[in-house]
């Protein structure tokens, strides 16, 4: 309906001979006056919802029966002719409009692609902490003040490259997404039609720009310290993770390593203000996933990743620390186990490997204490769950977290557990070789703690993907699960999932269940980068002490004393071995 004025309570006649009416009831004195028959005062119902001109009406219904099907235009139009036949009461009239209104304002009503893809990323995949909490309890919320002042026109010069980097996010990520909402259809769904081919093509367009312009900012000694430069850098590397491209790996890592490179460029002044410490924080813990998967050294080393103006949350910082420490090891192994000059019986080679043990069970030590004192904030919900005709949920334990930024900082320090126990079963194979390294208290140490670490992970999958089990409260009234659907709880889990998924300490139905969520993330919350861990066939640490045994077998052929007498024949050893091009994929 729309407005047209102030209703006039007079009577029909004096309305119609356009007087005032003294609406004297039940008769009103101008019709007395007059000596006519007054017909009474509409109805109250009537004053509230009035209608339209016949004109009005006419281009209302016109509307809907522009949106509408074919069928149900036949349909509607036999529905009106009977209804004219009929003469229905005013009121029925009223709601028959008001509705055909409705409809036809639904139908007309399109909300642009690129707003949708906004709201959809900002209800996905940027948290916002609680005022009462310190603002490192959140993710990706660095852009809402970042993306105001471009709203504002405020250095909009210097943030066109975020805007074109959140754009190309935005449209990814509600491309890439199955069963996602239609832009004014209301209920319909967009499946792989047209629609999403858009979708994608817009964010593809996007990331190109979004390239070109950080490739000025970054040629500009001004704006490439501007947390816009650092922001955009960080999205088109979500942008890689969510589209999984070719190369998706190499690519969201060399963003990280850009990110790096920024951080270092922008110095000990970035932790002055908050932005610049959530945006460090953010690149810290990038960094620490980057470094487990490519076992490169850290830059800069770890304590300049602690510095004490970014430890805003005690808690959290003391796992990073771990984190980091655990990274510079695995690096540390990989390079010392990547070269065949190591594999020999020197007492060197022997020390170094007894020293990355020792290194490995104290930090393991310093995991299990941190587990262990937790504060009473950051404590979990254990409710058992024995039911198997669920696939979104385990049989077992199911972990409720305060909150999800928690659940993402407790999978960290469990897959930096598990990287541990790695780098534990690859020393005990080391020491003893040529026996058998399952026989050692090492290796039995190692799975049984694996196993406990891959249960908790497992457990934490119902929350992140809003999965949880039916709950009440204290009061028996049922718990809304409010985090349905989010995909920051699928983009925290990608990674501890992808530590389960290659381990060697997983049951069968523990790695199918895995497999499982990883599809469905990669699926129903659009981060395609998922689906690529789906089809990844690796076992650790077994297939990496099997590559061991490969270099060590060749070290001995080439009889080789020790690492001082070996020269440069290194490489000879690795192709003897068949290891050059292996080594790069595991």
């Amino acid at each position: 309906m729309v407005y047209l004025g102030r209703p006039s309570k007079g009577c029909q006649m004096c309305r119609t001979r356009r007087i005032k009416c003294d609406e004297t009831k039940p008769t009103c004195n101008q019709c007395a006056k007059a000596r006519r028959q007054c017909p009474g005062y509409r109805d109250e119902f009537d004053l509230l919802l009035r209608n339209e001109n016949q004109a009005a009406a006419r281009r209302a219904l016109k509307a809907n029966t522009a949106a509408a099907s074919s069928s149900s235009s036949s349909s509607s139009k036999k529905a009106t002719a009977s209804n004219k036949n009929a003469q229905p009461h005013p009121r029925q009239q009223a709601l028959q409009l008001s509705r055909s209104q409705t409809a036809a304002l639904t139908n007309s009503l399109s909300i642009p692609v690129e707003d949708l893809a906004t709201c959809h990323f900002l209800s996905n995949f940027v948290l916002v902490p609680p005022q009462e909490q310190h603002s490192a309890r959140g993710y990706n919320h660095f852009l809402l003040p970042l993306l105001q002042q471009y709203s504002n026109g405020t250095n909009r010069k210097e943030i066109t490259h975020l805007q074109h980097a959140f754009n190309a996010c935005a449209l990814a990520s509600l491309g890439e997404r199955y069963g996602v909402p239609s832009p004014g259809r209301g209920h319909g769904r967009l499946t792989t039609g047209k629609e999403k081919e858009t979708l994608l093509r817009k964010g593809a367009e996007e990331y190109t720009l979004a390239l070109m312009a950080t490739n000025a900012a970054l040629r500009d000694p001004v704006r490439c310290k501007e947390d816009g430069t650092l922001a955009a850098v960080l999205l088109l590397g979500m942008f890689e993770n969510i589209t999984a491209r070719q190369d998706t790996g190499s690519a969201w890592g060399s963003h990280v390593e850009g990110a790096v490179q920024l951080v270092k460029a922008r110095g000990k002044k970035q932790l002055k203000s908050k932005l610049g410490v959530q945006l460090f924080v953010v690149v810290r813990s990038q960094l620490i996933i980057h470094n487990f998967i490519t076992a490169t050294p850290l830059p800069m080393g770890v304590s300049w990743w602690l510095n004490e103006d970014a430890n805003s949350d005690p808690t959290a910082n003391a796992c990073e620390r771990l984190n980091l420490l655990t990274a510079e090891l695995r690096s540390e192994a990989y390079g010392f186990f990547s070269s065949p000059l190591s594999f020999s019986s020197s007492p060197a080679s022997i020390a170094a490997v007894e020293e990355f043990l020792a290194r490995a069970r104290a930090l393991d030590a310093e995991a299990v204490e941190w587990f262990a004192t937790l504060p009473r904030s950051w404590q979990i919900e254990s409710i058992p769950y024995s039911s198997s005709g669920n696939e979104n949920i385990f049989p077992g334990v199911v972990h409720v977290y305060p909150d999800m930024w928690t659940a993402a900082i407790f999978n960290l320090a469990r897959a930096t557990r598990m990287v541990l126990m790695s780098i534990i079963v690859r020393c005990a194979a080391f020491l003893v070789r040529p026996g058998d390294y399952r026989t050692t208290a090492e290796y039995a140490f190692a799975a049984r703690t694996a196993s406990s670490v891959v249960s908790e992970v497992i457990a934490s999958v119902p929350y992140h993907l809003g999965h949880l089990p039916p709950r009440k409260d204290k009061r028996g009234n049922p718990i809304e699960n409010s985090l349905n659907g989010r995909g920051l709880g699928g983009y925290f889990l990608t990674w501890p999932l992808a530590c389960v998924v290659t381990h060697d300490h997983v049951t069968d139905a523990q790695r199918e269940y895995v497999r499982g969520r990883l599809r469905y993330i990669g699926d129903e919350h659009g981060i395609k980068y998922a689906r690529v861990l789906f089809g990844v066939n690796l076992r650790l640490p077994s297939m990496l002490i099997f590559k061991d045994g490969k270099l060590a077998a060749a070290a001995a052929a080439s009889k080789i004393p020790g690492a001082h007498s070996v020269g440069g024949s290194a490489g000879a050893v690795m192709r003897a071995a068949g290891l050059t091009s292996r080594l790069r994929s595991v």
